[in-house]
């Protein structure tokens, strides 16, 4: 195996992603090109078809990384409601704004939501009564509050979003 050229094709994904992110801020998915991206990384087509079916596996390419980076998250502990997990969590918001700004404007948060809340720590808090509605009305409302913080620029701390959230599930 040529180390040399996994090196040169990891970074020409990367180049690739970035560029495909910025765009993203700009324009709608559907306004950008291969050849938009092509010219701003200095790459060939054949580069980009090399790692690439189109435009939109692309997008779904940086959703499952973005994802698998969320999920590793949260491998030790599982558990949202609990400090340290708010607290990785807005963390690691905090630190890629683009990729989730990205993420949320795809829409995958409505298609593909990642799935943080522990099921059983849920049907101990509301005594297995109605555990589906309680977990909707959290991812919903967990979405609603990232993408407010990230719409306004992430102002606040990610000591303070986890405080937040703290203050609304009172512990739970």
């Amino acid at each position: 195996m040529n180390v040399k050229n996994n090196k040169r094709k990891r970074e020409s994904m990367e180049k690739i992603e970035r560029v495909f992110i910025s765009l993203l801020q700009t324009k709608d998915i559907g306004q950008i090109s291969v050849t938009d991206i092509c010219k701003q990384t200095n790459l060939n087509r054949s580069t980009f078809y090399a790692n690439y079916i189109d435009i939109y596996d692309l997008a779904d390419k940086i959703k499952e990384k973005l994802e698998m980076d969320f999920s590793a998250l949260f491998t030790d502990d599982r558990i949202l409601n609990e400090s340290d997990g708010a607290l990785k969590m807005f963390r690691h918001i905090k630190e890629n704004q683009l990729f989730y700004k990205t993420y949320f404007k795809l829409g995958y948060d409505e298609k593909h939501q990642v799935y943080i809340w522990d099921s059983e720590r849920a049907k101990k808090d509301f005594e297995s009564k109605h555990i589906k509605y309680h977990i909707e009305f959290f991812r919903n409302g967990i979405n609603a509050i990232i993408k407010m913080w990230l719409n306004e620029g992430c102002v606040e701390s990610p000591e303070e979003m986890t405080e937040i959230i703290k203050s609304e599930y009172k512990g739970r």
